[in-house]
């Protein structure tokens, strides 16, 4: 399983954001793999579209990359986790479901990629 963090997702929805093309290959070259993310990153990724009154195409289209939507983690854990690592709540949030999830994580946060290292999770790119 692939864990998708909100830049990779915000990437995916932004065919002006810089990282765009390096997101839609991660995708296209991992299409074995499950793709999934947690409902709070996948709100993250979405308010953008939402003020440009455009949030259920955006989510649409996630879903046509067959991105599904995680189940939240233990409290107790992402508690932890948010505590000792210095992490902020949504990159604890998405860590520890790639933690749960025994998958790797994507992202393009150079911060949360090192903390998920520190923590034994493979990152991509």
């Amino acid at each position: 399983m692939i864990v998708l963090d909100a830049s990779i997702l915000i990437a995916l929805l932004s065919r002006d954001d810089a990282h765009h093309l390096n997101a839609a290959q991660i995708l296209a070259n991992t299409p074995e793999q499950a793709l999934a993310t947690p409902s709070l990153t996948l709100a993250e990724a979405l308010v953008k579209p939402a003020r440009a009154r455009r949030a259920a195409e955006a989510e649409a289209l996630l879903r046509r990359y067959g991105i599904d939507e995680m189940a939240p983690s233990r409290p107790i854990d992402l508690a932890l986790l948010r505590a000792n690592s210095g992490l902020r709540m949504p990159d604890a949030v998405v860590l520890q479901a790639a933690l749960d999830s025994g998958g790797r994580l994507a992202t393009f946060d150079q911060r949360l990629a090192g903390s998920a290292r520190q923590h034994g999770v493979p990152v991509l790119p």
